[in-house]
């Protein structure tokens, strides 16, 4: 159901509040770059700043603009089991095709803790789930046997989002799971070696710039073209470590701005690229192409 290029939409703010306007555009953007799908309000989303009513509304409008020409699988994930459940719901209620679930994080709940919470979620809102394991970002590591589990419990849970940087987890998770979860790479850098052990695409931080590149290692991956694959993977690895110069989303909203789609406006605690960082990002961003 959820294969091949996921983008992890950026929230664009303006004077404080977010900017309709170039989420708009942005979107378009997406669809016209070849995305199977976007992912808005999940962590390049900075849906820890943005508020309750924020986070519905812009669902919403992001489900509207969309009007069902890619997928739109809403981040709606919370430490807090009972305010998921919310936010799921509300999301189902907008219209999305899915849900992206992240691990509870600062709390850090057991395995059972993990597998309960998840099947709360999913059973409360009956609608394709994606699990999303970040431990860098939770503090929690979700284990592929109680994945396993959880999705003999649960038919809606679909796939996950692999972003633990463990990649014989990730075998154990497909060798478990088989074809009932699509594993799909959390991690631009992990792109081509994910797909090697037959991950089936990515949700990705980097095709906020260029999505018609990252979308072309799949295809061509898929169709057999090796080789090219691999050139295009490599030609696109230094963007992959410049989006992770500071913290996600610090450096491709930096991005955005350097390239007119944006503002680079960050809610704190998060704070705006370091001027040396700044100047990284756009001679990388010079050498690739994305700037003139």
């Amino acid at each position: 159901m959820f294969e091949g290029l996921f983008t992890a939409l950026v929230t664009p703010f303006k004077n404080g509040k977010i900017d309709y306007t170039a989420t708009e555009k942005l979107i378009e953007r997406q669809i016209a770059g070849g995305v199977d799908g976007i992912v808005p309000v999940g962590t390049t989303g900075e849906s820890p700043t943005v508020s309750y009513e924020e986070h519905k509304e812009f669902i919403s409008r992001v489900v509207k603009f969309v009007g069902g020409r890619i997928k739109v699988i809403a981040g709606t994930g919370s430490n807090s089991t009972e305010e998921a459940v919310c936010l799921s719901r509300s999301a189902r209620d907008h219209g999305v095709d899915g849900l992206l679930l992240v691990n509870p994080y600062y709390n850090k709940p057991t395995q059972q803790g993990l597998i309960r919470h998840f099947s709360e979620i999913a059973k409360a809102v009956n609608i394709p789930v994606v699990l999303y394991n970040i431990p860098g970002r939770t503090g929690v590591n979700f284990l592929p046997e109680n994945i396993k589990i959880l999705i003999d419990e649960c038919s809606n849970i679909v796939a996950i989002k692999e972003a633990s940087g463990d990649i014989a987890q990730m075998m154990r998770v497909i060798e478990l799971c088989g074809e009932r979860l699509t594993l799909l790479s959390g991690d631009d850098n992990l792109l081509l070696p994910v797909l090697a052990i037959g991950g089936r695409g990515i949700v990705s931080v980097l095709s906020n710039i260029i999505p018609a590149d990252v979308k072309k290692v799949i295809t061509l991956y898929e169709t057999g073209n090796i080789e090219e694959a691999r050139k295009q993977f490599y030609r696109l690895l230094p963007l992959c470590r410049g989006m992770f110069l500071e913290t996600n989303p610090i450096p491709v909203k930096r991005s955005l701005e350097l390239m007119g789609l944006c503002s680079g406006e960050i809610r704190l605690p998060l704070t705006p690229l370091s001027v040396q960082n700044s100047a990284v990002l756009e001679s990388m961003l010079r050498e690739y192409g994305v700037l003139q």
